[in-house]
């Protein structure tokens, strides 16, 4: 493991490893944390970053130009060393590119920059990715991050919940077991109005999917407890995950997700992936809001 890289505010305090540029602990003036306790019972990840792809490829193959590479479930960047390129009191930033290790499995140079910066008790993260070729770049981006279930602060597991910015009525996707996949069929939606009620019952079929989210932003939390407010402006597709009995939820805002099941087109004709322009750059931002007790 790397060492851990530190910021704070005085409010807030946030350790990052460089290993993936993953937030490992966000904990607030008291000492309490509001991130996973990486069980490895359950899951020893805490928030890895998700590029190229976000999800599984069918068969774990990136297809382009009629070659075939070979690139794992969600991606390289969160088993990548990044370089810290700027660390000072409440902020860092961090950078990858492309590497001869990178273009066997992806074909393309690339720099993806990741910035985490505390203000008052907000965490604010910006992914941006950059084209430096003389094509454009199609690629997917995600975040994962596990926050603590229950939230520090005394409420049960069971009465936390997530209030989203609008009404979801629209039908959830799942994932193919196994190969995780999604899977052509459809579910409704167990929100009512814009509130769901968290159980461990919903992830027994895996991750909950909203392809297409109407919201931006969403509240997590329990009425007489901790909440976060997380505001995710640039992601149109959101993931919920966990493995129940653990004591952590991910809510994963995603630009892009896993291949259709039965999906065998280029990469950059899949659903969602994002086709950035030479020269170009697209930021993906995700902002925590701490409201403890």
């Amino acid at each position: 493991m790397s060492d851990l890289i530190e910021i704070t505010n005085g409010e807030l305090t946030a350790r990052i490893n460089p290993l993936g540029a993953e937030l490992w602990s966000l904990t607030d003036g008291n000492a309490r944390e509001y991130m996973t306790d990486a069980d490895p019972a359950f899951w020893g990840g805490h928030a890895p970053l998700l590029f190229p792809i976000v999800g599984s490829l069918n068969g774990d193959v990136l297809r382009l130009d009629g070659r075939e590479y070979a690139l794992p479930r969600h991606g390289f960047a969160r088993r990548s060393l990044f370089a810290p390129v700027h660390v000072a009191g409440a902020e860092a930033r961090f950078r990858l590119t492309d590497s001869p290790d990178t273009r066997k499995v992806y074909p393309f140079g690339f720099v993806l920059e990741m910035a985490f910066r505390l203000d008052g008790m907000t965490l604010a993260m910006e992914a941006t990715v950059t084209n430096p070729n003389s094509e454009a770049l199609p690629f997917s981006f995600g975040y994962h991050p596990a926050f603590a279930w229950p939230l520090p602060g005394g409420a049960e597991k069971a009465a936390h919940k997530l209030v989203f910015e609008k009404a979801e009525p629209q039908d959830v996707r799942r994932v193919a077991s196994g190969t995780g996949v999604l899977l052509p069929e459809a579910e409704p939606t167990p929100v009512t109005g814009r509130e769901l009620a968290l159980s461990e019952d919903l992830f027994r079929a895996d991750a909950v999917i909203w392809d297409q989210l109407s919201s931006r932003s969403v509240s997590y939390g329990a009425d007489g407890g901790a909440w976060l407010d997380i505001d995710f402006p640039d992601t149109p597709s959101l993931g919920l995950w966990q493995v129940p009995g653990a004591r952590f939820i991910c809510i994963e805002p995603w630009a892009g997700h896993a291949d259709p099941e039965g999906f065998a087109g280029d990469f950059r004709d899949k659903p969602g992936v994002v086709l950035l322009e030479p020269g170009q750059s697209s930021s993906f931002r995700m902002d925590v809001s701490l409201r403890p007790v």
